[in-house]
Protein backbone atom coordinates (compact mmCIF):
# COMPACT_ATOMS: atom_id res chain seq x y z
CA UNK A 1 0.00 0.00 0.00
CA UNK A 2 1.25 3.48 -0.92
CA UNK A 3 1.71 5.83 2.15
CA UNK A 4 2.80 9.02 0.58
CA UNK A 5 4.17 10.65 -3.06
CA UNK A 6 6.21 13.46 -3.19
CA UNK A 7 7.06 15.23 -5.99
CA UNK A 8 9.92 17.68 -5.45
CA UNK A 9 12.27 19.41 -7.81
CA UNK A 10 15.97 19.44 -8.70
CA UNK A 11 16.76 21.75 -5.57
CA UNK A 12 14.50 19.64 -2.86
CA UNK A 13 11.66 21.80 -2.90
CA UNK A 14 8.36 20.11 -2.43
CA UNK A 15 6.20 20.54 -5.05
CA UNK A 16 3.50 18.42 -3.95
CA UNK A 17 2.59 16.04 -1.41
CA UNK A 18 0.25 13.72 -0.94
CA UNK A 19 -0.15 11.45 2.47
CA UNK A 20 -2.41 8.55 2.75
CA UNK A 21 -1.30 8.10 6.13
CA UNK A 22 -1.89 10.02 9.40
CA UNK A 23 2.01 11.71 10.10
CA UNK A 24 2.35 14.41 12.48
CA UNK A 25 3.68 17.56 10.82
CA UNK A 26 7.49 16.92 12.51
CA UNK A 27 8.25 13.84 11.76
CA UNK A 28 6.79 14.78 7.63
CA UNK A 29 9.76 17.68 8.09
CA UNK A 30 12.28 15.25 9.17
CA UNK A 31 11.13 12.03 6.60
CA UNK A 32 10.91 14.45 3.38
CA UNK A 33 13.92 16.40 4.46
CA UNK A 34 16.40 13.08 5.03
CA UNK A 35 14.17 11.13 2.33
CA UNK A 36 14.75 14.24 -0.29
CA UNK A 37 18.80 14.41 0.13
CA UNK A 38 18.56 10.56 -0.20
CA UNK A 39 17.03 10.62 -3.74
CA UNK A 40 18.50 13.55 -5.05
CA UNK A 41 22.23 11.93 -4.04
CA UNK A 42 21.47 8.95 -5.90
CA UNK A 43 22.79 8.59 -9.67
CA UNK A 44 20.77 8.13 -12.49
CA UNK A 45 22.41 4.77 -13.29
CA UNK A 46 21.61 3.49 -9.46
CA UNK A 47 19.01 1.34 -8.27
CA UNK A 48 15.61 3.63 -7.85
CA UNK A 49 14.38 1.93 -4.39
CA UNK A 50 15.40 2.35 -1.43
CA UNK A 51 14.82 0.74 1.93
CA UNK A 52 14.21 3.84 4.35
CA UNK A 53 12.93 3.94 7.90
CA UNK A 54 9.31 1.64 7.97
CA UNK A 55 9.45 2.34 4.03
CA UNK A 56 10.27 0.88 0.37
CA UNK A 57 10.72 4.03 -1.25
CA UNK A 58 10.75 3.74 -5.18
CA UNK A 59 11.24 7.36 -6.97
CA UNK A 60 11.82 8.43 -10.42
CA UNK A 61 13.17 11.75 -12.46
CA UNK A 62 11.59 13.19 -14.91
CA UNK A 63 13.64 16.62 -16.28
CA UNK A 64 13.51 18.82 -13.36
CA UNK A 65 11.17 16.98 -11.14
CA UNK A 66 11.55 13.79 -8.80
CA UNK A 67 8.15 11.83 -8.13
CA UNK A 68 9.20 9.87 -4.66
CA UNK A 69 6.63 7.42 -3.20
CA UNK A 70 6.89 5.18 0.00
CA UNK A 71 5.21 2.04 0.14
CA UNK A 72 4.72 0.36 3.06
CA UNK A 73 7.50 -1.91 4.33
CA UNK A 74 6.11 -5.73 3.46
CA UNK A 75 5.49 -8.21 0.32
CA UNK A 76 4.88 -4.84 -2.01
CA UNK A 77 6.37 -5.38 -5.55
CA UNK A 78 8.22 -1.72 -6.22
CA UNK A 79 8.55 -2.55 -9.70
CA UNK A 80 4.75 -1.76 -10.43
CA UNK A 81 5.19 1.57 -8.49
CA UNK A 82 7.94 2.39 -10.60
CA UNK A 83 5.47 2.16 -13.68
CA UNK A 84 2.60 3.73 -11.71
CA UNK A 85 5.23 6.90 -11.48
CA UNK A 86 5.55 6.61 -15.29
CA UNK A 87 1.60 6.48 -15.65
CA UNK A 88 0.81 9.59 -13.31
CA UNK A 89 3.42 11.59 -15.35
CA UNK A 90 2.07 10.23 -18.94
CA UNK A 91 -1.55 11.38 -17.26
CA UNK A 92 -0.16 14.44 -16.66
CA UNK A 93 1.50 15.15 -19.70
CA UNK A 94 -2.13 14.49 -21.95
CA UNK A 95 -3.70 16.63 -19.20
CA UNK A 96 -1.34 19.69 -19.00
CA UNK A 97 0.49 18.90 -22.50
CA UNK A 98 3.67 18.48 -21.85
CA UNK A 99 3.92 18.82 -18.04
CA UNK A 100 6.11 21.07 -16.18
CA UNK A 101 7.24 21.96 -12.90
CA UNK A 102 5.21 25.43 -13.13
CA UNK A 103 2.21 23.35 -14.30
CA UNK A 104 2.11 21.65 -11.11
CA UNK A 105 2.68 24.66 -9.14
CA UNK A 106 -0.07 26.94 -10.63
CA UNK A 107 -2.47 23.87 -10.67
CA UNK A 108 -1.63 22.55 -7.82
CA UNK A 109 -5.29 21.75 -7.20
CA UNK A 110 -5.63 19.91 -10.81
CA UNK A 111 -2.77 18.05 -10.28
CA UNK A 112 -4.04 16.78 -7.04
CA UNK A 113 -7.40 15.77 -8.14
CA UNK A 114 -5.63 13.93 -11.30
CA UNK A 115 -3.72 12.28 -8.85
CA UNK A 116 -6.71 11.15 -6.30
CA UNK A 117 -8.37 9.55 -9.42
CA UNK A 118 -5.51 6.94 -10.16
CA UNK A 119 -4.26 6.60 -5.72
CA UNK A 120 -7.26 6.68 -3.74
CA UNK A 121 -6.57 6.11 0.51
CA UNK A 122 -3.16 4.66 -0.74
CA UNK A 123 -4.70 1.90 -3.48
CA UNK A 124 -4.46 2.23 -7.17
CA UNK A 125 -7.88 3.30 -8.30
CA UNK A 126 -8.01 4.22 -12.15
CA UNK A 127 -5.41 3.48 -14.60
CA UNK A 128 -7.41 4.13 -17.79
CA UNK A 129 -6.19 7.85 -18.98
CA UNK A 130 -9.42 8.16 -21.10
CA UNK A 131 -11.55 7.81 -18.50
CA UNK A 132 -9.07 10.50 -16.04
CA UNK A 133 -9.63 13.34 -18.95
CA UNK A 134 -13.37 12.46 -19.13
CA UNK A 135 -13.61 12.91 -15.49
CA UNK A 136 -11.62 16.16 -15.73
CA UNK A 137 -13.43 17.20 -18.70
CA UNK A 138 -16.28 17.37 -16.52
CA UNK A 139 -14.62 19.15 -13.92
CA UNK A 140 -13.92 21.75 -16.21
CA UNK A 141 -17.35 22.22 -17.60
CA UNK A 142 -18.92 22.18 -14.50
CA UNK A 143 -16.19 25.33 -13.47
CA UNK A 144 -17.35 26.90 -16.44
CA UNK A 145 -21.16 27.07 -15.51
CA UNK A 146 -20.46 27.63 -12.39
CA UNK A 147 -18.41 30.86 -13.36
CA UNK A 148 -21.22 31.60 -16.07
CA UNK A 149 -24.11 31.49 -13.65
CA UNK A 150 -21.85 33.58 -10.66
CA UNK A 151 -21.16 36.02 -13.60
CA UNK A 152 -24.80 36.26 -14.70
CA UNK A 153 -25.62 36.91 -10.56
CA UNK A 154 -23.30 39.50 -10.53
CA UNK A 155 -24.81 41.57 -13.34
CA UNK A 156 -28.24 41.44 -12.09
CA UNK A 157 -26.96 42.78 -9.05
CA UNK A 158 -25.64 45.88 -10.25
Amino acid sequence: MLKFLLLVNKQGQIRLSQYYTHVSKEERFILEGQLIRKCLLKGENQCPFIEFNNYKIVFRRYASLYFIMGLENSNTNELSYYELIHFIVETLDKYFENVCELDIMFNLDKAHIIIEEIIMCGRIAETNKSNIMQYMSLLEKASQSNDDINSMIMSVKK
